[in-house]
C-alpha cells in the first residue's frame, strides 16, 4: 500500500492523473471516501489525463457516466445502493466494457464488480488536504505511482 497527502484539490486532480498514465482498457478502480474527501475530484483528474475535456461531475443521482476519450472511461457511484440484484448489475455491466472503470462507494457492489487493478481511499487530514491511499495486488502500479509522485509513502 501506499500513501500521499495533498494540499489542494489540484494536487488531487495531478495523482488522478498520475493513476490514469498507467490504467488500461479493463481495469476497475475502486474509490472509497466519506462526502467529499475529494472521490470526483481524483476521478476528474484522470478524465482529463485521458483526453476527456467535458464536465466530470458525481454520478450520485444517475448511477453512471460514460465519458469518452483516447480511452472510454466510466464513472459510476453505488452510494444509493445497498446490494446489487442480477437486474442492476445487468444495468451497470455495460460501464465496464473496454473501458476504465472508477466505481466511487463500491461496497454495495462488492460481491458482483469485476476484480479491481486498485482500490483508492480518501480520507479528510484538514479543510484542504487530503490522505489518499492506494492497495493493489499489482506490486508494480504501486512502485510506479511511487516514481510518479515523490509525496508517495509506502505504508504496510
Amino acid at each position: 500500500m501506499i500513501e500521499l497527502v495533498t494540499g489542494s484539490a489540484v494536487e488531487t486532480e495531478a495523482f488522478g492523473a498520475a493513476l490514469a498514465a498507467l490504467l488500461r482498457p479493463g481495469d476497475v478502480v475502486l474509490v472509497r471516501g466519506d462526502l467529499g474527501a475529494g472521490k470526483t475530484t481524483l476521478v476528474r483528474g484522470a478524465c482529463r489525463a485521458l483526453g476527456i475535456e467535458e464536465p466530470v461531475t458525481s454520478p450520485t443521482f444517475t448511477i453512471g457516466h460514460l465519458y469518452p476519450g483516447m480511452t472510454a472511461v466510466a464513472h459510476l457511484d453505488l452510494y444509493r445502493f445497498t446490494g446489487l440484484s442480477a437486474a442492476e448489475w445487468g444495468d451497470l455491466e455495460p460501464y465496464f466494457d473496454g473501458t476504465i472503470a472508477f466505481v466511487e462507494w463500491p461496497q454495495a457492489g462488492r460481491a458482483a464488480l469485476p476484480p479491481a487493478r486498485a482500490g483508492v481511499e480518501l480520507e479528510h487530514v484538514a479543510p484542504d488536504e487530503r490522505r489518499i491511499s492506494v492497495d493493489s495486488a499489482d506490486a508494480t502500479l504501486l512502485e510506479d505511482l511511487a516514481r510518479a509522485d515523490p509525496r508517495v509513502r509506502h505504508r504496510n
